[in-house]
């Protein structure tokens, strides 16, 4: 669990109500639902309509990442490769086919299956290359959602006030109906921009980057199969794959 996402969303909250008890308001006064419904209703509908409904529920589904992320353990791939080179280089490029069977990422799978085939360097390059970009845009269609709600957001949120300040003018023969009028006016902004920069564009932001993370790990993948069918030596391979760790001190991964 990523326990860092959880902080800065406590902060962030703890930051707003705080301000607002004290300059001597209420967080009473923050909860309008009418201004909600507004916000959020017609922030998701414009969403929709920018995105297939797949790519849109397949986003909603993917904001579990920002406090469940997915695993993402670059020495366990290096350690793990460094198995795969020295088995190579005892029983041959054929012996791959057996850790092809055991391993349980579908990537590395079709990757130690290709090298066992007889693929050479540049195919099998290819072949992978292709995986990653298919992998990446699809992933990254679903984050697009939460980009698209941050910019629609405030907007919204300003329509919402609008529509706030035309009920207020309605009533003003009512002095008592003006207060839940101004009150959706100005909460209505709040909402969109909050909404736009608390959670819909740091959830966009933080989708891409686990995304990214996962390429990364692909690619460490990648870069290891194409050096052991080029029969480089494990300590060499190990040496260059430490390259894609900036905290990792080489020579830390072995067997």
């Amino acid at each position: 669990m990523d326990f860092g996402s959880l902080i800065g969303i406590a902060i962030a909250l703890a930051g707003i109500i705080g301000g607002q008890l004290l300059e001597g308001g209420y967080v009473g006064s923050l909860l309008q639902s009418a201004a909600f419904l507004i916000v959020l209703g017609g922030t998701v509908g414009a969403v929709m309509v920018q995105s297939p409904v797949r790519v849109f529920v397949r986003g909603i589904k993917m904001a579990k990442w920002v406090v469940l992320p997915p695993q993402f353990a670059p020495q366990d791939i290096i350690a793990e490769i460094l198995r795969w080179s020295f088995s190579a280089r005892r029983e041959g490029l054929l012996a791959l086919e057996q850790h092809a069977d055991m391993t349980s990422d579908p990537f590395a799978r079709k990757g130690l299956q290709l090298l066992a085939d007889g693929a050479g360097p540049e195919k099998l390059r290819e072949a992978l290359e292709v995986e990653i970009i298919s992998f990446e845009e699809y992933h990254r269609q679903a984050a697009r959602i939460w980009e698209a709600a941050g910019g629609y957001s405030p907007t919204i949120g300003i329509l919402g006030a609008v529509l706030g300040l035309i009920h207020v003018m309605e009533n003003l023969t009512e002095p008592a109906r003006l207060g839940s009028g101004i009150a959706v006016a100005f909460v209505a902004t709040i909402y969109g921009v909050g909404l736009a920069n608390l959670v819909f564009l740091p959830v966009a932001n933080k989708l891409k980057a686990l995304i990214a993370r996962q390429v990364l790990a692909r690619e460490i993948v990648v870069d290891g199969l194409i050096s052991i069918a080029n029969g480089e030596n494990p300590r060499m391979i190990e040496n260059r794959l430490l390259g894609y760790i900036t905290d990792q001190v080489p020579g830390a991964v072995g067997l």
